[in-house]
């Protein structure tokens, strides 16, 4: 069985951008809808509740955030940082600075974007299959890497925080994903694929 996706007709000058026209409007359609339905209070780090569609998904994010503070300090204690997980999931020194870890920071809305973005863009299901797990784990990595760097940077420099967690981060977490898309598009199914999603496939 296949199923088709439409082949919209872009104007001519914008043809050689469709896929990147679709790329965005896929990441902001995901970004849109999780903005709006996935709702926790992030200044009550681990206390708040989160929900998707009045239903409580707390567990999964907080599980989740502990997960994330865990491997964060062993990382940094491994390579010589003086830091420990306190209570309410705060890693910190002993001179008093420190970084909550809390749901938001756990990398499952990159994980849902990336999913979105493979999962609704052209290629077989046969090749998404293998390729959206190890995209995750392409996600999950960045997001251990980019926790641990911005508390590596705590101990003396927490004057740093807004610009690395709202900016330099944020936007480079995109970049890696498209440049996932990029190796799927490019490498992966090519250029001249069908635009089709097989879900059952004859070798």
């Amino acid at each position: 069985m296949k199923i088709k996706i439409p082949n919209i007709k872009f104007p001519e000058k914008l043809e050689p951008y469709k896929g990147v026209i679709l790329f965005a409007v896929i990441l902001m359609a995901a970004n849109f809808f999780w903005k709006y339905n996935v709702l926790g209070d992030e200044d009550e780090g681990l206390n708040s509740l989160v929900t998707f569609w009045g239903i409580d998904i707390t567990a999964p994010f907080v599980w989740m955030a502990k997960h994330v503070a865990f491997v964060t300090e062993f990382i940094l204690r491994t390579i010589g940082f003086d830091i420990i997980l306190k209570p309410d999931n705060v890693l910190g020194y002993s001179n008093g600075n420190g970084v909550q870890i809390i749901w938001a920071c756990t990398g499952l809305k990159q994980s849902y974007i990336f999913l979105c973005i493979i999962a609704f863009n052209r290629g077989s299901w046969k090749k998404k299959i293998w390729y959206i797990p190890l995209g995750l784990l392409v996600v999950y990595t960045f997001n251990i890497f980019r926790i641990a760097f911005i508390a590596a940077c705590m101990e003396n420099h927490p004057d740093w925080f807004e610009f690395l967690h709202l900016y330099a981060f944020k936007y480079l977490f995109y970049g890696i994903i498209f440049l996932m898309w990029v190796l799927w598009e490019e490498k992966i199914i090519g250029m001249h694929n069908e635009p089709t999603i097989s879900e059952n496939q004859n070798q």
